[in-house]
């Protein structure tokens, strides 16, 4: 299972948000680009970056970051926040070198948009964002809700060629009260896209649970940050198992 440590960027800083709100987060680095740096020591093969300010504005806000972090690490990163166009996506991953970018709201809100940047760059490189809140798909940065069921839009993307999500439960996500594994365990019954596990983790045995179920992969945010996971350790015994 891959285990995908996560940045995400505000003003140019690392920080976590609190259950999606801007008004609750928390900044753990101002050099971003050497947070990545040391998750590629740790042995991580995957960084998950996410522009909140792009997220919410539909702009490339912290697109010099981003680059930066992109020049300081040879780990593959997949990118979200704010990719709502071709354009965006091309310049992500054609110009900055971003090897997969994650399209949220434009993939519930454009489909033919989605179909477009699968058909150009194939579904290795596009993959999608289900941002769940109260069992409805979230969009917008996380603030507002749609009237679609998740299971009823990852099943559509699943059609239109999709084959990578990440997953995440809102209500979750910066809490560490653990991922919300009914959820996960839906998805799992009901679809057979790869899934990444996003939102709540809250130490190694979390991570250990992802794993045990065979799931796709795993990303660790907060508690990297807030200290209660040795990244390396799980990386080394989880990563390859």
């Amino acid at each position: 299972m891959l285990v995908i440590p996560a940045i995400d960027l505000k003003d140019g800083q690392a920080v976590r948000l609190f259950k999606g709100d801007y008004n609750q987060k928390t900044v753990y680095s101002n050099e971003p680009a050497k947070l990545a740096e040391n998750f590629e020591k740790m042995g991580a093969k995957l960084l998950h970056v996410v522009d909140l300010d792009g997220a919410k504005d539909g702009e490339c806000i912290n697109l010099e970051t981003i680059k930066k972090i992109k020049q300081n690490t040879s780990m593959q990163v997949e990118l979200g926040g704010g990719i709502r166009n071709i354009e965006t996506v091309a310049l992500y991953l054609d110009e900055v070198g971003i090897d997969r970018v994650i399209l949220g709201t434009a993939a519930i809100n454009d489909p033919e948009f989605l179909k477009s940047a699968i058909n150009t760059y194939g579904p290795e490189k596009i993959v999608v964002g289900v941002d769940v809140k109260d069992g409805f798909v979230s969009t917008s940065g996380w603030l507002k809700i749609s009237n679609v069921p998740y299971l009823e839009f990852i099943k559509e993307l699943e059609k239109l060629g999709v084959k990578y999500i990440v997953a995440t439960d809102i209500s979750k996500d910066g809490t560490l009260q653990g991922p919300n594994f009914d959820m996960y365990e839906q998805i799992a019954r009901t679809s057979t896209i790869n899934f990444v596990v996003s939102g709540g983790i809250k130490d190694a045995q979390n991570i250990k649970d992802v794993a045990s179920k065979n799931y796709y992969a795993c990303i660790v945010g907060k508690a990297y940050y807030e200290g209660k996971v040795d990244l390396k350790e799980v990386i080394t015994c989880l990563q390859n198992g």
